[in-house]
């Protein structure tokens, strides 16, 4: 049973060598990277629109790390009732930052699917009648996307990340981003 066993991990690693080779004939190198871009992220019932910036380092064509910020480009309003009537609140994402490690997996000529996980610290800030206060949370990320590097260097990056925040009743949220991406 055990020689079966090794004779098809033989045969596995085998059949993948040529896929291997090629994608790494396709282009692909290790190195530094970056990105900018635009992030939605859907929190409850609120949408948050970002401007996001990544750096990263691909060690080979198969793993790196990337760290990445936001800040917040618009506000959502929620009116709260009180005795006095009511009272609107603007909220906005004040900034996030998270660290992750990626995997790459090369499908073609300066393409990757993307998979990708972390973790990071967003702050929302409310705004009522003058008075301002923020909010922080930790979170585990997750994540899957692709990139394409038209002349491999130059690209675009389209990706999608699962925020989990730590605590009780945290929340989550649904992060879609698209961005220029660069090689270095």
């Amino acid at each position: 049973m055990k020689t079966m066993l090794a004779a098809a991990g033989v045969a596995a690693l085998v059949s993948l060598a040529p896929a291997m080779a090629q994608a790494q004939d396709a282009g692909v190198t290790s190195g530094v990277y970056g990105s900018l871009g635009y992030a939605q992220a859907g929190v409850d019932e609120f949408d948050f629109g970002g401007v996001q910036g990544r750096l990263g380092y691909r060690f080979n064509n198969w793993f790196g790390v990337e760290g990445e910020v936001a800040f917040g480009t618009n506000e959502e309003s929620v009116s709260i009732p009180t005795t006095q009537g009511p009272v609107t609140v603007d909220f906005k994402l004040k900034h996030h930052e998270a660290i992750y490690g990626v995997g790459f997996i090369p499908v073609g000529a300066n393409t990757d699917l993307i998979a990708r996980i972390g973790y990071g610290h967003a702050e929302i800030e409310g705004e009522a009648l003058g008075f301002s206060a923020s909010e922080g949370g930790d979170s585990w990320n997750f994540g899957i996307g692709a990139q394409h590097h038209f002349d491999g260097v130059n690209g675009v990056r389209v990706d999608y990340t699962r925020h989990e925040f730590r605590g009780d009743d945290a929340g989550s949220a649904d992060v879609w981003s698209i961005a220029y991406t660069r090689r270095f």
